[in-house]
């Protein structure tokens, strides 16, 4: 897991990004490792809202962890995450990882946006 602010930072500027409505995606490839951090801003909501919104992303990235590429990911939760449906932000959090690369050629790409 991610937990140094240096970690972030280095994920933040070197490493790859996308964003959809209720998560935000930022990938650096490495090889041998990987590791994730999650975060949510107070515009997202009160402690408990942003707890909650964490623990749907470590949800996601627990189920599609398998086939993820090595490599440092840093979840950025965004106020859509908590009001839409958890299929809807599944949805989301596939089309992130796809757009950075790090779960290329896995799964089925009609389905994507739909």
């Amino acid at each position: 897991m991610l937990k140094l602010h240096s970690e972030f930072q280095r994920v933040y500027q070197r490493g790859k990004n996308a964003h959809s409505t209720s998560i935000a995606l930022f990938y650096l490839p490495l090889k041998g490792e990987k590791k994730v951090g999650y975060t949510a801003s107070k515009k997202v909501g009160n402690a408990v809202v942003r707890n909650r919104c964490k623990r749907r992303l470590r949800a996601l990235f627990d189920e599609f962890s398998p086939n993820a590429q090595d490599g440092w990911y840093v979840f950025v939760a965004k106020k859509g995450l908590f009001d839409n449906p958890f299929d809807t932000v599944r949805r989301d959090c596939k089309y992130v990882l796809k757009r950075t690369g790090a779960m290329a050629g896995v799964g089925d790409d009609k389905n994507l946006l739909s």
